[in-house]
């Protein structure tokens, strides 16, 4: 079996040329535990009966101004929750309510599965955020990688299809940092695609970009400077595709794939700003 990664593989697999992504990883769930530790929070929520199906949920500092709720990345396959805590200590000084899902990994599930653990996740925390302190109304979802596909995807969600107590314009707007939008180029990643199982039909079925662009829920869009250009031919697809929706576009300087990321606990940086101009909290 060939092992090298193939032309693919370098466009869309960040861990092939991001050499110290296992430093930023054990830095990212070392500061993960201490906030745990020191935030005040709800660890392993329920939002379904599944044993995928839990959420840690951080409390704002003083009043909240708003709810978020960020989908972890890992290609649909890997990753969990718990390494991404470290995202509560900026957001809820902010005064933001931080919800982080966990949701099952493939091969064991397909993608479609985990776009509709995402749907029952948004929904449980529209109908129970207030017992958390969060405003009503009041729901913006972000997220990194695939979990910036996972977020576009829910902005497609036709919410009183799924249950009647939901209303049309359920989140407030979303954030996609480094996401995959036409999961049809997946297919072509072995690397990937050897657990996520793609085909063209059920990739076609949950890209965004092949979906319509959502008449009232703005997008936010960002992607590092030195991503691979996988990532770069993605931002730009939606981009285009979905031009009506997109408030902001946000390219973050020197960062690749994963330091993009370590923008969203920087007060100073734009990503910061963003997120809070999604959620319309002024900024501190």
């Amino acid at each position: 079996m060939n092992t090298f990664p193939t032309r693919y593989d370098l466009l869309y697999n960040p861990r092939f040329s991001v050499p110290d992504f296992a430093l930023i990883s054990k830095r990212w769930i070392d500061e993960s535990e201490r906030a745990r530790a020191l935030l005040d929070c709800f660890l392993d929520v329920p939002y379904g009966t599944g044993n995928s199906e839990r959420m840690d949920i951080f409390l704002a500092k003083g009043p909240s101004k708003g709810l978020l709720m960020f989908i972890h990345g890992g290609y649909w396959r890997s990753q969990d929750k718990a390494g991404y805590s470290f995202l509560a200590n900026a957001l809820t000084e902010a005064g933001i309510t931080l919800a982080i899902p966990n949701y099952a990994l493939c091969p064991e599930v397909q993608v479609r599965d985990i776009v509709m653990q995402m749907v029952q996740a948004c929904a449980w925390l529209y109908r129970n955020g207030s017992n958390f302190g969060a405003p009503q109304a009041r729901l913006s979802v972000c997220g990194h990688s695939a979990g910036g596909h996972l977020a576009a995807m829910l902005m497609t969600c036709l919410w009183p299809v799924y249950a009647a107590d939901l209303p049309r314009q359920m989140i407030r707007a979303g954030l996609s940092i480094s996401g995959i939008f036409d999961l049809r180029e997946i297919i072509k990643v072995p690397s990937i695609n050897n657990d996520a199982r793609l085909t063209r039909k059920s990739a076609a079925a949950v890209s965004p970009a092949l979906l319509p662009c959502p008449i009232d829920t703005p997008l936010y869009l960002a992607v590092g400077e030195r991503e691979t250009g996988g990532f770069h031919m993605q931002h730009r697809t939606i981009a285009k595709k979905w031009k009506r929706a997109i408030s902001a576009e946000i390219i973050s300087p020197a960062d690749n794939h994963f330091s993009v990321l370590d923008n969203l606990v920087l007060p100073q940086s734009k990503l910061f700003h963003a997120t809070l101009q999604m959620m319309g909290i002024a900024a501190g």
